[in-house]
């Protein structure tokens, strides 16, 4: 059964979240990046196996000191450092604060501006994209960061407390940093994002399906098994389709990206992305977030 403890430090670290928001200088996923990227150049032959070993050498440490700090301090200190430890994983206001950062130059008609303020979350050519394509790209980051950078944090910390969402998330970081497609990343990154996709596979579906009963259900649900198929990534396929059948809106279709233009499979239905469905994606990722609170204080209970 679930700790009716661990489900109080999911509700702690969600309200820090929603309040203060992540800490904006010194924060430990930053100093992880940082390190990442100096291993990185050091080790990348091009091979998969230099690129496993990266994995093991930066993700290994931190787990273990992490079981470390939660198994031998004391049970009330042990709690605290779960709930801030999970509040410094998440990053839900943020996802939030990025996306609206979006939305005000959009609706503003200050394409430039939006351009600028997507760049930051998404990796396409943020200077080829018209207003329809500023729309779709901040609406599916809402979406699929809504799944990795909140959902599967709270689903690890749910099955194995802080140990478990310190995993997560330091793999999804480096998937970010490494699983592209590229001569220097093809090889080396693989091992990161096979990771990342085993670790998300469970917590995608659940977001989907979250999405779906905070949304338009129907349209979600037949998206989702109509389309998702068509998706290069096996877990933000059921995530963006339901997601954007939720929000009744078009996502996907040409897209722009530096080393050039993308045929991505059209999601959802309805009309096209603009500044507001990506307003309706940031409040359908709240709603679902209350949603899962629901329901781990219920199985707690």
């Amino acid at each position: 059964m679930l700790s009716f403890f661990l489900v109080l430090a999911c509700l702690v670290a969600v309200l820090l979240d929603r309040l203060l928001g992540e800490p904006r200088r010194w924060h430990p996923l930053a100093g992880f990046g940082a390190l990442a990227g100096r291993l990185e150049q050091r080790l990348n032959d091009g091979s998969v196996l230099r690129g496993a070993l990266a994995v093991l050498l930066l993700v290994a440490p931190v787990v273990m000191a992490t079981v470390l700090l939660v198994t031998l301090l004391p049970p009330w200190l042990a709690w605290s450092c779960q709930a801030l430890g999970l509040w410094l994983v998440i990053g839900a206001r943020s996802l939030a604060e990025h996306g609206r950062a979006v939305v005000v130059p959009l609706r503003a008609g200050d394409l430039p501006a939006a351009r600028e303020q997507v760049a930051r979350i998404v990796s396409r050519e943020a200077a080829a994209l018209d207003d329809a394509g500023v729309a779709r790209a901040a609406t599916e980051s809402m979406l699929e960061n809504g799944a990795d950078a909140l959902f599967a944090s709270l689903f690890w910390f749910a099955v194995a407390g802080l140990p478990g969402a310190v995993l997560h998330r330091l793999v999804n970081t480096l998937d970010a940093m490494w699983g592209y497609r590229s001569p220097r990343f093809e090889q080396f990154g693989k091992a990161a994002a096979r990771l990342d996709d085993a670790l998300n596979w469970l917590p995608a579906r659940l977001t989907a399906l979250s999405y779906a009963l905070c949304g338009r259900f129907g349209p979600a649900m037949q998206c989702w098994h109509r389309q998702a198929g068509a998706c290069d990534s096996p877990n933000a396929g059921p995530v963006m389709a339901a997601g954007a059948g939720a929000l009744r809106v078009v996502l996907g279709g040409r897209t722009a990206y530096p080393d050039g233009w993308k045929d991505k499979p059209e999601l959802g239905e309805g009309r096209p992305a603009d500044a507001d469905s990506i307003e309706a994606a940031i409040r359908l990722v709240q709603r679902a977030t209350l949603l899962w609170l629901v329901v781990l204080a219920g199985m707690a209970l």
